[in-house]
């Protein structure tokens, strides 16, 4: 369990020490070298974990299924983009290793290019890990990639605005979990110079993605996630993990360093994380909520990485308001493993070359 720990012990003293950065300047930082060095620990600790998360036999299964199989003759209706890494770890090199071990490549490269764009570099990471990173990325594998790519496409909403390489995004995002789709029309909500143009490639390129990826499985996604009315233990706490943010940016978005375009932004991605407590209460299925409330957790990340210089000094470490962040993600990541229905699939936590060595 204790293993853990050890990412956050990477990010904790320069989330402490960091100094938050002009929403007009790039993150330089103290020590860009340890910047990637921190980024190849997260990469290889998600990519090379052996036997962990809940879905670790299904993807096991993924990649058998494939072996032997002739690159023209896999089908690829669904998710293409992911089966083409099994198919690769099946019939050239790694197994399921390469293909965990290029998904986390892609989520690390996305979180990390997002939470660069923050004030806090260093206190974004932090505050991805205990959920995010745990979690998602190393327990749903195929989502987490797809948040990650949601993750690059946000950054492009943000300051100068370019819809459609947000797009380009989304849409690869969806080859990796076809529930990535929904997040195309969020375009809408920068606020862009040609609003109408906007409005033009949303229209034409949802509905492309729709029947280019969805159309086929529609029935068993309805079948499987509302009819069947399958429901996730705590999903209710991780919407709730996505609308307290929401709620303290609506109230105190006046004391972000935000230009108006990322405030308006923002403001809307927060009223729909608080949405989701309405709809998981009306929806007949909590994981088809619980599991689009995922591409909402950037929000966290977020709001949190802003929340030292909402209460602290402007330009100021604030340690202490950074302390309380970093406590909160301790305590969200420590009740997790000890009381989690699930935690117990991601015990204890196994390193795959670790394995391999003393087999």
């Amino acid at each position: 369990m204790w293993a853990y720990f050890l990412l956050p012990s990477l990010v904790f003293w320069p989330a402490l020490n960091e100094r938050p950065k002009s929403p007009l300047k790039s993150f330089k930082g103290d020590c860009n070298l340890y910047w990637f060095f921190v980024a190849f620990c997260f990469c290889l600790f998600i990519g090379w974990r052996h036997e962990v998360g809940g879905d670790w036999i299904s993807y096991l299964g993924h990649v058998a299924e494939l072996t032997g199989e002739k690159l023209i003759d896999v089908h690829f209706a669904r998710d293409p983009a992911y089966a083409l890494l099994n198919w690769f770890g099946a019939n050239i090199f790694g197994g399921v290793y390469f293909a965990n071990l290029a998904s986390a490549f892609i989520f690390t490269y996305g979180l990390f290019l997002f939470c660069k764009n923050m004030p806090r570099p260093w206190l974004a990471i932090s505050v991805s890990i205990p959920y995010l990173v745990t979690v998602v990325a190393m327990g749903y594998t195929r989502q987490g990639v797809a948040i990650g790519l949601a993750m690059i496409a946000m950054t492009k909403l943000l300051g100068k605005v370019n819809v459609w390489e947000f797009i380009f995004w989304i849409a690869l995002a969806a080859t990796f979990h076809k529930s990535a789709v929904i997040l195309i029309p969020i375009a809408l909500l920068a606020k862009s110079r040609r609003r109408w143009l906007t409005l033009l490639m949303v229209g034409i390129t949802a509905p492309l993605l729709f029947f280019l990826l969805l159309q086929e499985s529609l029935d068993g996604l309805i079948h499987g996630y509302i009819d069947a009315e399958y429901a996730s233990s705590g999903a209710g706490i991780r919407v709730a993990m996505n609308a307290v943010p929401g709620i303290f940016f609506l109230i105190f978005r006046n004391k972000f360093s935000l230009s108006h375009s990322v405030r308006v932004f923002w403001s809307w991605i927060s009223i729909l994380a608080i949405l989701f407590i309405i709809i998981l209460l009306m929806s007949p299925s909590s994981t088809a909520v619980d599991r689009i409330a995922l591409y909402w957790i950037p929000l966290q990340i977020f709001v949190w990485s802003h929340f030292p210089d909402v209460f602290g000094k402007k330009g100021k470490r604030n340690s202490m308001w950074v302390g309380a962040v970093l406590v909160y993600g301790l305590s969200v990541m420590t009740v997790w493993l000890f009381f989690a229905q699930h935690s117990f699939a991601w015990l204890p936590y196994q390193f795959y070359p670790w394995i391999w060595f003393w087999q």
